[in-house]
């Protein structure tokens, strides 16, 4: 029996380059130095979905009446705009 199929050239081995590491910027825009927005929490997470507890958290909030002054920037924005119905913007004296 003769082999019929066609053998190919061994390739050669792919060179794997090192490249050197490259420090990307950060795509999410931080906020301007020194703003800031205050948040007071007005009403309780209780008898809610579990996201608005947890974003609470995330804001630092928790307990009534608690206050938290967080970097103004669009993830905090996001958040305070998901449980808008529990917290108030406490405007700047």
């Amino acid at each position: 029996m003769t082999d019929t199929t066609k053998k190919s050239a061994p390739k050669a081995a792919a060179k794997s380059v090192a490249k050197p590491a490259v420090k990307k910027q950060a795509s999410v825009k931080t906020a301007k130095a020194g703003l800031t927005v205050t948040v007071k929490q007005t009403g309780s997470p209780a008898r809610t979905q579990d996201w608005a507890y947890a974003t609470l958290s995330g804001l630092g909030l928790g307990r009534m009446n608690r206050t938290r002054t967080l970097e103004d920037t669009p993830a905090v924005r996001g958040m305070i705009r998901r449980v808008h119905h529990l917290v108030t913007i406490v405007e700047a004296a």
